[in-house]
């Protein structure tokens, strides 16, 4: 396969992944495996720190279409993002440390769980509630955000959706405010894991920046479908990616 069409599929898929991911989560399950797919002759370390940039930026660029119609909780966010940058870190510094293959079982069973509960519970994210006082939804959020980043860090795909989920079971926001609040904390854990990976020299820049440019296109798409469509679309759309997400996963641990 020649430069370009490596490029053209990379592309592709950025886009793809830019998309879902601007609406909920979850666009590294299409770009990590096809950037594995298409370049598999780089180490994983490279391909894991190459498509963090195309993710930091499409993902930033969601959490700003977002930013002009929710009003954030800053309180929780901060705390969250804090706790998930750090714990990013440690997670890239620990790929090459942990088996993959101990935590993806236990991944699974959650990831199957939770598509149980929220395709029979059909209000699930449809509207705001609190479920704990302020003070406990920003210890909370802080705990979630370390897991989770420290998860990112180490494994990455389906974080977004993994953030989303947090923000409203645990938090109570509806699908709308949990999408924005979690692409700013998937901006930390992503920076994190990108500042590590480019010091120690594992990123591509001639796939990662054309690749970025494509996640922004569809982030802009992906972000601007969601908030015209609603809560009740982006649930939808969330059940068919934890699905895919369940299928992904279900390979790598049965296959």
């Amino acid at each position: 396969m020649s430069l370009y069409q490596e490029l053209l599929f990379l592309c592709l898929a950025a886009f793809a992944a830019g998309f879902i991911d601007a609406i909920v989560g979850g666009g590294g399950l299409l770009q990590t495996p096809a950037t594995f797919l298409i370049l598999p002759h780089y180490p994983a370390a490279t391909l894991f720190g190459t498509v963090k940039i195309p993710s930091l930026l499409g993902t930033s660029v969601a959490a700003f279409k977002y930013s002009k119609q929710v009003k954030f909780n800053l309180r929780i966010l901060l705390s969250c993002m804090v706790a998930a940058f750090f714990a990013a870190l440690l997670g890239a510094y620990a790929v090459s440390l942990i088996d993959n293959k101990v935590i993806k079982p236990i991944i699974l069973v959650v990831l199957v769980g939770v598509a149980l509960y929220t395709y029979f519970n059909k209000s699930f994210g449809i509207q705001k509630h609190r479920a704990h006082s302020p003070l406990k939804q920003v210890l909370l959020a802080g705990i979630f955000g370390m897991m989770i980043g420290f998860y990112d860090g180490l494994i990455g795909p389906g974080t977004g959706s993994f953030l989303i989920l947090v923000f409203i079971a645990v938090l109570g926001f509806d699908f709308i405010g949990a999408s924005a609040h979690a692409k700013l904390v998937n901006i930390a854990t992503n920076l994190a894991a990108l500042l590590y990976f480019a010091s120690t020299g594992h990123v591509l820049f001639q796939y990662a920046i054309p690749m970025a440019i494509f996640n922004v296109l569809g982030s802009l798409l992906g972000a601007r479908l969601a908030l015209l469509k609603g809560n009740k679309f982006i649930r939808i759309f969330f059940l068919i990616v934890i699905f895919a997400t369940i299928l992904r996963f279900a390979w790598d641990v049965l296959g």
